[in-house]
């Protein structure tokens, strides 16, 4: 008896570590950890709620996502790994996917999208397909949909017009090697700085601006130490829910489809989001005071920036950029 007892509860462990277990019917669920990196209020945690709604919907209670925002799983790196090794299942996550594929790259490369209809052209079209499909091949996760991020905007106590208004400025970049790179061709001198300590800094003057999308502007209070929000947008960037390959191809092909069809819905839903986001956002931040200068010459960003963008790009991803470029002068 006590080695029938040992086994059942072997047994049942291994049930909850493979993420399977039984309902009152004694049909399989499958329960995946979703681990994702805003806080609750955030629209990725919303959509990722949503999509989350439809998947148990769609597999009538077969297929369970557990959420866990801010990070409580680990880092993105450590996240992207876990799944490959199957301790977590489904993550939110964008160019720091070039660790495993170059071409993510692309999904924040300043100044390649003419504008956010340019850009889901892009991720919708061939262009897209390649960059997912790479990272499906190479970074064993399965991309199931997109969610568009705001333009990034420079932030600081006097208007910047151009890159002559920022020859020595102090400014936050985060640890993106092509950020770094473009922001010192641009004239300005960039320092790593954690997000956390960038209010601070600042407060009390170790850097003069930072870089980032208006919901965070607004989020992390920097409107607070900041009189100047210069839509320079020079980045438009998107993300993807994804989950592991393999943890995809372990469902039924009826469950693959309906997870695929939640993960449509929620596509829709993220668009509305971010249309209404960013309005909110904006008139929030303008209601706090901030200056919101809309004259900034975004091509002298672009031209400035243009030879570390180059330099920082392999031969197939300066093409598939030209590419890029090129939809969008045509209209695209």
């Amino acid at each position: 008896m006590k080695k029938a007892g040992w086994l059942s509860g072997l047994t049942a462990l291994l049930i909850i570590v493979s993420g399977c277990s039984q309902n009152t019917q004694g049909e399989e669920v499958t329960t995946w950890k979703l681990n994702h990196f805003s806080d609750t209020g955030h629209n990725w945690h919303r959509t990722a709620e949503f999509f989350a709604e439809r998947v148990e919907e769609n597999t009538d209670g077969q297929v369970i996502i557990d959420i866990y925002p801010s990070g409580q799983l680990g880092d993105e790196t450590n996240t992207i790994n876990s799944i490959q090794y199957g301790a977590i299942d489904l993550t939110i996550t964008g160019e720091t996917l070039q660790n495993w594929t170059p071409n993510a790259i692309l999904m924040a490369t300043p100044y390649a999208f003419e504008s956010q209809e340019h850009m889901r052209s892009i991720i919708e079209g061939d262009i897209g397909r390649t960059i997912e499909k790479d990272i499906q091949d190479d970074a064993g996760l399965t991309p199931l949909l997109y969610i568009e991020r705001s333009p990034r905007n420079l932030t600081s106590n006097f208007p910047v017009h151009s890159p002559e208004d920022i020859q020595g400025f102090d400014m936050r970049v985060p640890n993106v090697p092509l950020f770094v790179d473009v922001w010192s061709e641009a004239g300005a001198n960039p320092q790593l700085i954690s997000l956390s300590e960038v209010f601070t800094a600042l407060q009390q003057g170790v850097i003069q601006g930072q870089e980032n999308p208006n919901d965070l502007i607004q989020s992390n209070g920097f409107y607070e130490v900041q009189d100047y929000i210069n839509e320079t947008e020079h980045v438009r960037s998107w993300i993807y829910i994804t989950v592991g390959n393999e943890q995809m191809e372990s469902l039924p092909e009826d469950q693959q489809q309906e997870v695929l069809e939640a993960a449509e819905d929620a596509q829709e839903f993220a668009r509305d989001l971010y249309e209404e986001d960013v309005e909110t956002v904006e008139n929030t931040l303008r209601e706090e005071g901030v200056e919101i200068n809309e004259d900034v010459d975004q091509e002298a960003f672009r031209e400035a920036m243009i030879p570390a963008i180059e330099e920082n790009l392999e031969p197939e991803q300066q093409e598939l950029y030209r590419q890029i470029l090129e939809e969008g002068e045509d209209g695209s």
